[in-house]
């Protein structure tokens, strides 16, 4: 039963981000005004080719894709697959957290585990964006970072979880957006972006200690370096070409958040 909710929320939720990146990039005037027709809050779901309003049947995440075989029901133009490919993305992470969710599911344990359902869903929008544009948006880290201020209270004030619960984001910020902060004013913005420095801020507020920050450093750091020469080998990419960081960085985070914990233990003895 968890399951399948667990399921329909992260397709929905997915359907969301697309829906999100989409009027984030492209709802955005020359001016910097946002067209209501596009806005997250007050515009209607439409088509990315034609801006046809779609109807509830269009939007019906995966299945309406299948349905009309990856068209448009009005322009009849090609649909991207990234779409529901997004939607099942996010579905599996919903479902990966659920099942290596290292607290319980009661008390402070479910409130963390409700809290990272949405971080998810903003992890997803980043790294999308990102992976288009290579730009870790401010309109979008920045809730996020208030969201990450309050989850942090919540813990300390409603459940009692002790300066651990404080100490703990303080680290996860000094490792996290320092080294990155650091990177970035050694090297002018060349090694690493000011978007990167943000999102680093927020990682480190939900970071779990000192330990899965730097083991989150690691495995970013190492996951685009393999990418990064794989991509040089196979000639996709040149010594000079940017790649986006953020997605390794939010990978990271996802394996320290389901996996930090054993890990470091593991490691410890």
């Amino acid at each position: 039963m968890v399951t399948s909710i667990l399921i329909i929320l992260g397709l929905c939720s997915g359907s969301f981000v697309t829906a999100l990146v989409w009027r984030l990039k492209i709802g955005r005037g020359a001016v910097g005004k946002t067209n209501n027709n596009l806005s997250i809050v007050n515009g209607r779901s439409m088509c990315p080719n034609c801006r046809h309003q779609l109807s509830a049947l269009d939007l019906i995440p995966v299945f309406s894709w299948l349905m009309l075989k990856g068209r448009c029901r009005y322009c009849r133009k090609q649909i991207s697959i990234q779409y529901p490919f997004i939607e099942i993305v996010t579905a599996f992470l919903f479902i990966c957290s659920y099942l290596l969710w290292p607290l319980s599911f009661h008390g402070q344990g479910l409130f963390d585990f409700i809290a990272w359902l949405f971080f998810l869903v903003g992890f997803m929008s980043i790294a999308i964006y990102d992976l288009r544009w290579f730009i870790v948006p401010n309109v979008i880290v920045y809730p996020l970072t208030v969201l990450g201020l309050i989850y942090v209270a919540i813990n300390f004030f409603v459940f009692n979880a002790g300066t651990a619960s404080l100490i703990h984001p303080l680290w996860g910020i000094l490792i996290i957006s320092g080294t990155f902060y650091l990177l970035y004013q050694l090297s002018g913005g060349k090694w690493i972006g000011g978007g990167d420095v943000k999102l680093g801020l927020f990682l480190g507020l939900i970071s779990w200690g000192a330990l899965e920050s730097l083991l989150l450093l690691f495995i970013a750091s190492f996951v685009g370096t393999i990418m990064s020469l794989s991509f040089l080998l196979s000639k996709k990419a040149s010594i000079k070409t940017h790649l986006p960081f953020a997605p390794f960085l939010i990978l990271a985070a996802i394996i320290c958040q389901l996996l930090g914990m054993s890990i470091v233990h593991h490691i410890q003895n």
